[in-house]
């Protein structure tokens, strides 16, 4: 049944031929070739005049493209999926394109003319594989040429970040998009622009490399040029404008007024104290702001945010007076001093003498820290000049109210040493109460040229009140006092005759010293060194010295080696002179004699007259 079936449709089939074609023949030669059945053809099973096949021949010659030829050819999307694009381009077959070939262009649509280059004839599975990525390139440098030529826009389509900036699909060239070409703003993050279709310039174009460099800034310049001249004409001190926060630096802030640049100095920012102003603004944050100063060109431009606020002075209480006590924290700390806020916007200054009771100046570290939480007292208060002065020390009683009572003249204690000078050693008794050392008060028997050989800074000494002036908040004490004079014994041992034994230890110019303790050095002049055999002592040499001078007041004590022996030979002399004279005495002279001979002559004319 099946084989005379297919016979009886052959037969049909084969008397057709003729009449079909003379109908065909009549037809549109586009409708002819849509309606033309190739298998049937193909098969035999349809027959054509030879007059009628070339005239068919000619038709598709005229109507189909050659696609052997890899010229350019604009095709049309007929039909789009979810990854590919299929193209009409008037062919045997529709040609097929991925989706990926048109990312620069996201809004292609059913209808689109598009530029292709045949990639394929046929694959594998008999398809036209066509490529519109080739044919944008073969057509894009005369097109980037005529762009930057004529100045025109071009569209691009962002593919990556790359070092300094981004690389953009300019008509299936990749064209170079620089950092700061993308705005007229700074970018912060770049990652953002990956992806997009933008609109470009082309700037510039390097044909030895195939270079091209595009900007979507100079799209943008243009008009903010004419914004920013517009801007500028109408600026006027006082003016209060809407800007968006463009950059922080640790100086300030600078403000986009559209197009217009201006500057936030930091103190500007608010009346509070900041150290950064990224602690009152953000980056792209809208704010209003108050033009205080600009330039003849009013290219730069001064404006501030705190001005648009009532002064925090303005708004201080009248309850707050000189005296009162006050709470605040501690926000600026400098080598005099500290400043404190007491209210938002207001600050006092803790000179550093007004920390501490000591006469000692410190530095303002050594009392507070930045952060800190005080109380102090009001000393003065300028609202006109807006200063004010505040004390820490003033919370604590004057430890001078009762010197008089725990410090008398006489007394002794102990004190820390907290610095010196060239004539003695400041010592601390307590906060507030300091007290001087002169020199000549560290020892009784120590030459000391300089506080730090007999004591060093922190050390703790024993000292004694010497005397008190309490208008003059004035101490002076003593360290030597503490202990008894080791002179007043020695004026007893080493008084002036008494004789001890010891060493040359050092020779000097007029003489040499010796040790008699560690307390007492002696000095022996030279012409005191000379020994019995009239040579001199030498360095080292022990002998015996009798003391010459002692002076407990200065410290002086003179010994003489040459006196021992003198003072032996001058009581020779006086023994020999003593034994001379009761020898003289007891044989008569003739001095005697004559004494004699008139004393008898006298007694003989006195009686003689007698008579």
């Amino acid at each position: 049944m099946a084989e005379e079936k297919a016979t009886v449709e052959a037969t049909e089939t084969a008397a057709a031929p003729e009449v079909k074609v003379e109908t065909q023949a009549q037809q549109d030669p586009k409708e002819f070739l849509e309606n033309f059945d190739w298998e049937k053809y193909e098969e035999g099973i349809e027959r054509v005049d030879d007059s009628k096949l070339k005239e068919f021949e000619n038709l598709v010659e005229e109507n189909f493209v050659d696609t052997a030829d890899e010229e350019v050819v604009e095709g049309t999307v007929v039909h789009m999926t979810d990854r590919e694009a299929i193209i009409d381009i008037n062919a045997k077959s529709e040609g097929v394109i991925s989706l990926n070939e048109f990312r620069y262009n996201p809004d292609l649509k059913v209808g689109d003319k598009v530029e292709v280059l045949i990639d394929i004839r046929e694959d594998k599975t008999g398809q036209l594989v066509l490529s519109h990525r080739k044919a944008r390139t073969i057509k894009a440098w005369d097109r980037v040429n005529n762009a930057h030529d004529k100045e025109e826009i071009v569209t691009g389509f962002v593919k990556c970040r790359t070092k300094g900036g981004m690389i953009v699909d300019v008509f299936g060239i990749e064209a170079f998009l620089p950092g700061s070409q993308i705005d007229v703003k700074p970018i912060r993050d770049y990652d953002q622009y990956v992806g997009k279709t933008m609109e470009f310039k082309v700037v510039k174009i390097n044909h030895e490399f195939k270079n091209v460099v595009v900007s979507h800034k100079a799209l943008i310049e243009a008009d903010i040029e004419e914004q920013k001249k517009e801007i500028i004409g109408q600026l006027e001190k006082g003016q209060v404008l809407e800007g968006v926060v463009k950059n922080i630096t640790s100086y300030g802030v600078f403000i986009d007024l559209g197009g217009v640049d201006g500057l936030i100095h930091i103190t500007d920012l608010s009346w509070s104290r900041i150290n950064h102003p990224n602690e009152v603004v953000e980056l792209d944050q809208k704010l209003n702001v108050v033009i205080l100063d600009f330039d003849d060109n009013k290219s730069r431009i001064q404006l501030g945010l705190k001005q648009l606020e009532k002064h925090p002075w303005d708004a201080l209480g009248d309850e707050i007076k000189v005296g009162d006590k006050v709470k605040g924290k501690v926000v600026v700390i400098a080598d005099y001093g500290a400043f404190i806020e007491v209210a938002d916007g207001v600050e006092g200054l803790i000179h550093v003498s007004e920390m501490s009771w000591s006469t000692h100046l410190r530095s303002a570290q050594d009392f507070v820290n930045v952060g800190d939480e005080v109380e102090a007292v009001v000393l003065t208060l300028d609202r006109e000049e807006r200063k004010m002065s505040l004390g820490i020390k003033q919370l604590t009683p004057d430890p001078w109210t009762d010197i008089t009572s725990k410090y008398p003249v006489g007394s002794k204690h102990k004190g820390i040493v907290r610095n010196f000078t060239n004539f003695g050693v400041f010592v601390e008794l307590e906060e507030g109460i300091d007290g001087l050392i002169y020199i000549s008060d560290l020892s009784w028997t120590k030459k000391i040229k300089h506080p730090s050989e007999f004591v060093a800074v922190g050390d703790t000494l024993e000292v004694e009140v010497l005397e008190l002036d309490v208008e003059g908040r004035k101490l002076s004490l003593g360290h030597k006092q503490t202990t008894a004079n080791p002179w007043d014994k020695y004026s007893e041992d080493f008084a002036e005759g008494t004789v001890h034994t010891a060493a040359i230890a050092e020779v000097v110019d007029k003489g040499a010293t010796i040790n008699f303790n560690e307390d007492i050095v002696g000095f022996v002049p030279s012409r005191h060194m000379e020994k019995e055999d009239g040579k001199k002592l030498v360095k080292g040499e022990t002998a015996e010295f009798k003391i010459i001078e002692f002076n407990k007041d200065f410290k002086r004590v003179v010994a003489s080696h040459t006196a021992i022996f003198r003072e032996q030979e001058e009581k020779n002399v006086k023994a020999a002179k003593s034994r001379s004279t009761s020898s003289d005495e007891a044989a008569p002279t003739l001095g005697d004699a004559n004494a004699q001979l008139q004393a008898l002559k006298d007694k003989m004319e006195a009686a003689a007259k007698k008579k």
